[in-house]
């Protein structure tokens, strides 16, 4: 049997400790920390949260037009399969170490450290702001979500994003098996150190983005004012349909764009047979080491 809580204010510290079956209509948690800890099977309908740790190993929760003030941070942790719908979360690092979350028209203000070590994650039509967002996480997928905030997905796996944007800076570092459509992405070193990225019909602005990655493969993507792209990257496989203003030492594979500004391939660093360009346009090849520096005309030795 359900039970119905309606247009109440709850204060004290665990409050409503354990509750289960239960539907919360209108109810604001004031001071006092943990009042929804070890709860299952609830459903809240307006509720307003305002004090820490509202949702601790809770499992099966539906919230709805929900507003998690700022003092709710560290909010829902270790929690299972909760949906989240037509919602404001003020509240900083509000998702860790849960699982099955579904995010839909929720808007992240203050998202700083949020989504750590969670799993099985779906974000549709979803707003997105602050640093470190989604930290070793896995098993996500983004549709129509637009984040803003450096340091995106750090070490995260089993990313698939449609139609969404990025403004971050270090995004999607250290990461496995990312696929990103019709997005998107702005902001330096884009996706450093990362294994088996791929890109399709996505507009990109990085400096120096796109390094160090081993697996890249791009299609129908424009990089726009991106420079020292593909630095060591190893079996690359992009088609690129804008022109790119430099490509640094790629370590192998295949890149096909309409124009290079400067090519650089130093045969001290890599093997540039290992690597096919296929650009009808290359403004200016360099062979000679720029000591990790931005190519500045005349400092190299042009063929």
């Amino acid at each position: 049997m359900t039970k119905t809580l309606k247009n109440q204010t709850y204060q004290g510290e665990r409050i409503l400790y354990g509750l289960h079956d239960a539907y919360l209509d209108g109810i604001v948690f004031g001071h006092g920390e943990s009042p929804l800890k070890e709860t299952h099977n609830l459903r809240l309908n307006q509720p307003i949260f305002q004090w820490k740790y509202p949702l601790w190993y809770a499992e099966n929760i539906n919230i709805d037009q929900a507003i998690f003030e700022d003092m709710s941070r560290s909010g829902i942790w270790y929690t299972k399969k909760i949906t989240v719908t037509n919602s404001a979360l003020q509240a900083p690092k509000l998702f860790r170490h849960s699982s099955q979350i579904k995010l839909d028209h929720v808007h992240f203000s203050n998202a700083l450290e949020t989504m750590w070590t969670c799993q099985d994650i779906e974000i549709s039509n979803s707003q997105i702001n602050g640093d470190y967002f989604g930290k070793d996480s896995q098993n996500i997928k983004l549709d129509h979500v637009s984040l803003i905030g450096n340091y995106a997905f750090d070490g995260a796996k089993n990313i698939e994003v449609h139609n969404s944007t990025f403004m971050s800076k270090d995004n999607f570092w250290n990461c496995e098996n990312v696929t990103i459509y019709d997005s998107i992405l702005n902001g330096e070193y884009l996706a450093w150190n990362t294994k088996n990225l791929t890109l399709v019909n996505c507009f990109i602005e990085s400096d120096q983005g796109l390094n160090y990655i081993d697996h890249l493969t791009m299609r129908n993507c424009r990089l726009i004012k991106t420079d020292l792209a593909f630095e060591y990257v190893k079996h690359l496989d992009a088609e690129v349909v804008s022109k790119i203003d430099s490509v640094k030492n790629p370590l192998s594979g295949r890149l096909s764009a309409p124009a290079i500004g400067q090519l650089i391939m130093d045969p001290a660093k890599i093997d540039p047979s290992k690597t096919k360009i296929d650009c009808p346009e290359i403004e200016k090849t360099f062979t000679k080491s720029d000591l990790n520096q931005k190519p500045v005309e005349g400092e190299l030795n042009e063929i």
